[in-house]
């Protein structure tokens, strides 16, 4: 990481202790910052103003915690990173460098957006008021995929200019995603029949002249249409992208009819080379063993339906992500999990897959 941060400094010739002799941070112009957030996929970009304030307008991709709340360093430290640097901002530059402060005093690598999202808007920089989740990888050859956490099992995935749906359900209780907001899909991706999975309303919404569907045989007879996948086949949909689908399916006795063995899916989603494990509804079935060089794993953890924390451990020590996102989780406490990985060299992400 502080190679990274040598990178980050050189290419973007970020003022070091710009302020006062003191100052540990790393401070950029807007023009030093908006590469920085378009461009390093390593990079946590942090809005530290209220909710209402983020709610109103702020950059895409940045998660929101409030310096001014009691329980601010607390939140950091559960769903920050140490490992990666930390772009901060706020309205006019003063409460960042507070929390700047008090980052950089806690371990972390920080850049300080001088002047706030006031400067970045004089600047004609973009802003939006997505309030979704925003992470951002590179593939082997160099392209961007964008990760958005709509919610529960809900993912949209952007890569080469495609829009990629996983599970979308437009209203889940009380929380809803504005599909009718959202690009039609290129690729609409379904693991199964579940009504927090599988929502024909939501994917007639998505669904344009071109768009793919591809899901289990109980799902694609409902709709009366899509491609079929059953567990071990594998389908190349262009020349970089390809979809496998692998088991997922209940082993806890008096669980078994929740997900029977045999008729859902997971899948592992290749982006030029980026592996992509989303797992669906399941336990931490022998299988996993064989999901092999995996990036990125989005694994669920809720029982009686999928797993407790203690097999989501077990689950993510078979696969050996790089990167993991526990997700589908509803009320259960997964906020120890990235402790609890810490010395298997899986970098656990916490968004609101609730």
């Amino acid at each position: 990481m502080k190679k990274l941060m040598t990178f980050l400094v050189t290419l973007l010739g970020l003022n070091v202790n710009s302020a006062c002799s003191q100052q540990s941070f790393k401070d950029a112009d807007v023009e030093e910052f908006f590469r920085l957030a378009e461009t390093a996929s390593d990079v946590q970009l942090l809005d530290v103003r209220t909710a209402e304030e983020y709610a109103e307008s702020h950059i895409a991709g940045a998660q929101n915690i409030d310096i001014n709340k009691e329980t601010f360093l607390e939140t950091v430290l559960k769903q920050l990173d140490k490992q990666r640097p930390v772009a901060v901002y706020c309205r006019s530059g003063k409460r960042s460098v507070k929390a700047a402060n008090i980052l950089t005093a806690n371990g972390f690598e920080v850049i300080n957006l001088k002047g706030g999202i006031l400067a970045w808007q004089s600047k004609g920089k973009p802003v939006t008021t997505d309030t979704h989740e925003r992470d951002l990888f590179t593939t082997k050859s160099g392209k961007t995929v964008q990760l958005y956490a709509l919610m529960h099992a809900s993912i949209r995935m952007v890569y080469d200019g495609k829009e990629i749906e996983i599970d979308p359900v437009g209203q889940l209780g009380n929380r809803t995603t504005d599909y009718a907001s959202l690009p039609k899909a290129d690729f609409i991706f379904v693991t199964h029949e579940h009504p927090d999975h599988f929502s024909p309303e939501t994917i007639a919404l998505l669904s344009a002249g071109n768009t793919r569907i591809i899901t289990n045989q109980r799902c694609a007879d409902r709709l009366e249409r899509g491609t079929v996948m059953a567990n071990g086949d594998r389908l190349d949909l262009s020349e970089d992208i390809s979809i496998e689908a692998v088991p997922a399916y209940n082993t806890t006795p008096d669980h078994l009819q929740f997900h029977p063995k045999g008729r859902d899916n997971g899948f592992v989603v290749s982006l030029d080379g980026l592996r992509i494990y989303i797992a669906g509804d399941t336990e931490d079935i022998p299988e996993m063993a064989e999901i092999q060089d995996i990036d990125i794993a989005f694994l669920p953890c809720n029982q009686p339906y999928t797993m407790t924390p203690d097999q989501l451990l077990r689950a993510a020590r078979m696969v050996k992500p790089r990167v993991l996102f526990p997700y589908h989780y509803g009320q259960t406490n997964v906020s120890e999990v990235p402790s609890q990985l810490k010395n298997d060299s899986i970098e656990v992400r916490l968004r609101h897959y609730e």
